[in-house]
Parts: C-alpha cells; sequence; structure tokens
C-alpha cells in the first residue's frame, strides 16, 4: 500500500487517495467527526450512493447545491457529486476549500463539449448567446452568457427576447424539450448524458402496460421518444416533489436510481419502479461516476483534505458571470 506521499504524487492517475482504511473504522462516526473539526459541510446529489446522502449535509439538484455552495458558511466543501459540480462550487467561492472524494468522477454530457468547440459554434453564429446546461466545465462556462439548470432552464429561456438567437450546450434533448415547450427554435450542441439516453420506450411502454395506474415520470435530458409516453416530465427536484405530492400511489421513473432513495425517504408507502434501459441484460439506470465516490474515499478526502479542487483565477472570473446571471435570473423569476 502506497505512503501518502506516494497517494499524494498519483492523484493525478488515481484520482482519489488510494490508501487502506483500517477495517474496524467506524467511517460514518469518523467522517461526522471531520466535518465539526474543520467546519466543513458535505454536498451531496440525489444520485449520489445511499450512505453518503444520509450524511449530507445538504442533498439536492445542480441548481440547489449551486445555491447552497454560494450561501454556506464553512471552510471546506466537501463535493460529493461529479467534477463539475465540485467546480462550480469553487468558482462561486475562491476563497474556501472545496474537496471532491474522487477526481475522475466526471460526466458523460460535459466531457462531449469544450470551451473551443463552443468558441468555434460562436463565431457560426455571431449574433447568438449561449445559454449553457450547468453539466459542463469550467471551460464551457467561461464561453456561455447564462448557466441554467434543468430546473430553471424553461423559465429562463422564456425571460430572454423572442427574437434572441440562442446556441444551446451541450445536452440536445434537453435542448429540444425547451425547444418544445417554449416554442424557440434554439441551436442545439450534439451531447448528450449517457444514462438518461439509455431508457427503452419500448422497454418503458411494456412497463406501463404492465403496470396500470402507474405515472411514468421522466428527466428531461431522456430522448425524445421516452418523454412522449412520460405524465411528467421535470428535472431530479421535481420529480420528487411530484411523487410526494402526486394522488398516484405508483411511479415509473426514468432518471438516474439514486433519488429512489430520498423518494422511498418521503414517500415510504408509494411503489417505486426504476424505468427499463435498452441493454436487457442489465435493468439498472446508474451513473457510474456518481458512484465513484465511495465513504472510504469519502473519509480520506475529508481527513487529509484532498483531491481538491483548484482553479485558474482568470476562468474562474468569466466562468462566475454565467453562474450569476443564472442565480441572478433565477431570483427575478421567482
Amino acid at each position: 500500500m502506497p505512503t501518502l506521499n506516494n497517494a499524494i504524487e498519483s492523484l493525478n492517475e488515481k484520482g482519489y487517495l488510494n490508501l487502506k482504511v483500517p477495517e474496524n473504522l467506524d467511517l460514518v462516526k469518523e467522517i461526522q467527526k471531520l466535518k465539526k473539526e474543520k467546519n466543513a459541510i458535505i454536498l451531496a446529489h440525489y444520485y449520489q450512493s445511499k450512505e453518503i446522502q444520509d450524511l449530507s449535509d445538504f442533498l439536492g439538484d445542480s441548481l440547489q447545491l449551486a445555491r447552497a455552495a454560494e450561501k454556506t458558511e464553512a471552510d471546506m466543501i466537501v463535493f460529493c457529486g461529479v467534477h463539475f459540480m465540485a467546480e462550480t462550487a469553487k468558482i462561486l467561492n475562491p476563497t474556501k476549500k472545496v474537496v471532491l472524494p474522487d477526481l475522475h468522477a466526471g460526466c458523460s454530457l460535459a466531457d462531449n463539449c469544450s470551451g473551443d468547440g463552443l468558441r468555434k459554434m460562436k463565431e457560426e453564429h455571431p449574433s447568438a448567446i449561449v445559454v449553457s446546461y450547468i453539466n459542463c466545465d469550467i471551460g464551457v462556462k467561461a464561453e456561455s452568457d447564462i448557466i441554467v439548470t434543468s430546473s430553471n432552464a424553461e423559465s429562463i429561456i422564456k425571460s430572454l427576447p423572442e427574437n434572441q438567437k440562442i446556441i444551446f450546450a451541450p445536452d440536445r434533448n434537453l435542448g429540444r424539450y425547451i425547444n418544445q415547450v417554449t416554442g424557440r427554435n434554439m441551436i442545439l450542441w450534439d451531447g448528450a448524458c449517457i444514462i438518461h439516453e439509455a431508457f427503452s420506450a419500448e422497454r418503458i411502454a411494456k412497463q406501463m402496460l404492465e403496470n396500470p395506474g402507474a405515472k411514468l415520470i421522466a428527466h428531461p435530458e431522456a430522448q425524445k421518444n421516452v418523454l412522449a409516453l412520460a405524465d411528467y416530465i421535470g428535472s431530479t427536484a421535481r420529480l420528487l416533489d411530484y411523487v410526494v405530492n402526486n394522488e398516484s400511489q405508483k411511479f415509473i421513473v426514468a432518471t438516474e436510481e439514486g433519488i429512489l432513495h430520498e423518494m422511498h425517504k418521503r414517500a415510504p408507502h408509494k411503489e417505486l419502479i426504476p424505468a427499463l434501459i435498452q441493454d436487457e441484460t442489465c435493468n439498472c439506470s446508474e451513473c457510474f461516476y456518481m458512484k465513484m465516490n465511495t465513504l472510504e474515499k469519502l473519509y480520506l478526502c475529508m481527513k487529509y483534505e484532498l483531491p481538491e479542487i483548484l482553479l485558474d483565477e482568470n476562468m474562474r472570473v468569466k466562468a462566475l458571470k454565467s453562474i450569476n446571471k443564472m442565480l441572478e435570473l433565477s431570483v427575478q423569476i421567482k
């Protein structure tokens, strides 16, 4: 097993501190102890493992987590999500230490789009503004005019002048859905989330026949043939609220399976069925990247305050403008 120095040196390769954790260590108790000692806050996305969700100080979707990161008074933000989310927290809090249990917890959607590629697209459409989904890296945020999340994309696009030309990146499925509900004709970057694209409309239709009365709820990152079947389409947080507040007792859920844990907690009497994906050998819809964060990695990350998110200041300032615009518009629209 490597020493701490060896583990630190190999962070870029491994993405996490590859150190042995004592088998008899109560990780939950130790993590809670470290939170107090270091004045740290754990922010976790709904797609994290249930153990990490239960340990978090704040659990939410991308918009909720961005707001929580902006307002926190903690000295250290421990982000249990994927890399672009921790990056967003650091953009908003340059003086705070932001750590991520595994630096390689990436995002297929964010990896599909680059600042250079978006810059070229802007050159082809010089009169367009760029609205980017928050699932993107700092380079894309720096090239964007406004950042949106699946919770506020529709309302923010509606708030813009109808004759304003818009480039929407990087999710074509979310962009197509926003075009449909707003009547816009945004220019779409050709990217998608591998998890939400994997849902099978054919297999879900069979699930609906086998479960009469069940409501199909779907995230707008899913493909249009899946969304066409849905009784309700919404962001992760809105899907959760829908399950809690709707009178139906059975739901087929077409988004990452991690959300089912919180849904079960808030609506324990309701039946939740994960929507089926195209691969018939696997019925799971788990994000590999989200699940790269583990309790062991979280403990080591908090103990040694590594891996840390570090950003170029000029790039951070550019990216901050588009995020602040989102937060500003979100308040105004309310």
